[in-house]
């Protein structure tokens, strides 16, 4: 049995409501310092006063239905419906830091927030988009807020079957799709120890749910019958986005700010723009100079959606260690040369004579090393994939497009252990198809 006191948590919030201290109650919803911040994106950990709750006090979360709808990598895109081209439309996926809204767990794809519950002073919908980072690249915030809500809707119930053998439904994709965690010995940890281990294995799971995501667009799921999702399968922002949503949720639950729905809406507008901030946000028409620069190298401008191959670069790394993908001189060969790209438009703008476009583009030269993000595998001596594995099943009507993989891997089940492999394959042979694909086109 958990057995916790709320007593500091609800002192605070009758002197809120009561007699309005607006500096206790700002406690509950602060902006992040830049050393937080930091601490969490390296991995340290933001130990909180010690307290308990009772099962029966926890907030009624649960692992959303659906995903949000997300950006194509790109801006100012064609879009397709079929074979029909939709004639002077483009899609603008680029948002700036000051135009990224509150946050609402398990957001539609449109909802309101009022001022009065915005810890941002910003109200509106989540403006979701993408946004460029110095230290982290591309960022798109729908899947950060995703990976953030399934870290939040995933820990409860972890929480309540600690240490007990427990299956957790997720939403299906190419099949069924859950959660498996083993029963183990809980006797020897502390509440506030089970409480650790339970929170950093939602965030890991949460996180092998988008690389589940991944698999499965690429395999052919989508949302829509209608709108095929390949072209957004293992692109080069979405595992490095999800990943710093689990870790922004992580922080909040290592913090107790997230005992209520809003409490959490709240807490994670200022932790996404915070994190931002720290990772070296740059202006709207910075992030459009940058993918200015990758054009023709990451992806295909005279190409438009939903087609497969106007993304060229893709991510096929997975696992618990991420690093983004920046304009600079080191990095894989397309960093690089993509770093090399926006040289050229910088020395162009300065032979232009263009201040305002000389500043924007030596600004994202800036030499930063970029900032990788990981998660832990193993907490207070516990290994987290020996307690917990994410399964996803493949039904009959996708098993074609696995006939490139070995049965053994993915006829019976597929865990989180093994999506490096499945991700390896999909490589190989998307490689194989943009190689035909350059040489029809040079014939």
């Amino acid at each position: 049995m958990i057995n916790f006191s709320l007593k500091p948590l609800l002192s605070l919030a009758l002197c809120a409501v009561l007699s309005g201290c607006a500096t206790e109650a700002w406690q509950i919803h602060a902006t992040p310092s830049e050393s937080q911040v930091q601490t969490i994106l390296s991995g340290g950990e933001i130990r909180q006063e010690e307290w308990l709750i009772t099962p029966s006090q926890l907030p009624d979360l649960s692992v959303p239905d659906n995903v949000r709808p997300c950006c194509a990598f790109g801006d100012m895109q064609k879009v397709r419906l079929g074979p029909v081209p939709l004639p002077f439309f483009r899609l603008n996926n680029v948002v700036s830091l000051d135009e990224v809204g509150p946050h609402k767990f398990a957001s539609g794809i449109y909802h309101y927030t009022p001022a009065s519950a915005s810890a941002s002073g910003i109200t509106g919908s989540e403006n979701n988009g993408l946004l460029y980072t110095t230290q982290g690249g591309f960022i798109d915030l729908a899947h950060v807020r995703d990976t953030a809500d399934d870290t939040m809707g995933l820990f409860f119930e972890m929480l309540l079957h600690l240490g007990t053998t427990h299956r957790i439904e997720l939403p299906a994709e190419l099949g069924p799709r859950y959660v498996e965690m083993k029963a183990f010995d809980v006797s020897g940890f502390t509440d506030s120890q089970k409480w650790l281990i339970a929170a950093n294995m939602a965030a890991r799971i949460a996180y092998f749910k988008a690389e589940s995501h991944e698999i499965a667009q690429w395999h052919g799921y989508s949302s829509f019958s209608q709108w095929p999702e390949t072209i957004s399968a293992y692109s080069p922002e979405d595992l490095y986005s999800n990943m710093l949503g689990a870790k922004l949720s992580l922080a909040l639950i290592e913090q107790h700010k997230m005992l209520n729905e809003t409490e959490y809406n709240q807490n994670l507008t200022l932790w996404i723009a915070a994190s931002l901030k720290q990772l070296g946000a740059v202006s709207t028409e910075q992030a459009q100079l940058a993918l200015a620069a990758v054009d023709g190298q990451w992806w295909d401008s005279t190409e438009s959606i939903p087609s497969k191959y106007m993304i060229l670069k893709r991510h096929y790394t997975m696992g618990d260690h991420q690093v983004p993908h920046v304009l600079g001189t080191k990095g894989g060969d397309k960093d690089v040369v993509a770093g090399d790209m926006l040289k050229n438009m910088v020395a162009d703008a300065d032979t232009n004579g263009n201040s305002e476009e000389q500043q924007n583009r030596h600004a994202l030269l800036a030499h930063i090393e970029p900032t990788a993000l990981s998660l832990a595998s193993e907490v207070e001596g516990i290994q987290l994939d020996d307690i917990a594995r994410l399964v996803l099943e493949v039904d009959e009507d996708y098993a074609d497009t696995f006939s490139h993989v070995p049965p053994a891997l993915w006829k019976h089940r597929i865990e989180h252990t093994h999506f490096q492999q499945i991700a390896d394959y999909a490589q190989q042979l998307d490689e194989q198809d943009l190689l035909q694909l350059r040489q029809s086109n040079d014939q």
